[in-house]
């Protein structure tokens, strides 16, 4: 396996224990949002202004991730804030 593969199956496999862990939180009634970052509190606050075209760009930045998996992301947030 190259460097590569591996980070991609680490990604998968991170992807699938969040939404394991998010399936649980729904069916436990378990409310929990910590940003990790300083930064995470600007996106926060473009989704709380429903500028998330914004949040997303941010979050790219910050994260360094593509389009998709910063959209996914500031969806999962947007759903956790409500």
């Amino acid at each position: 396996m190259t460097i590569e593969t591996d980070i991609l199956a680490l990604r998968v496999r991170v992807r699938e224990l969040e939404e394991h862990i998010k399936y649980l939180y729904t069916h436990l009634n378990i409310t929990y949002f910590e940003s990790s970052e300083a930064g995470d509190a600007k996106v926060i606050e473009m989704i709380k202004k429903g500028n998330k075209i914004e949040a997303i760009k941010i979050y790219r930045e910050l994260h360094n991730v593509g389009l998709a998996e910063a959209k996914q992301a500031v969806e999962s947030l947007e759903a956790r804030l409500g």
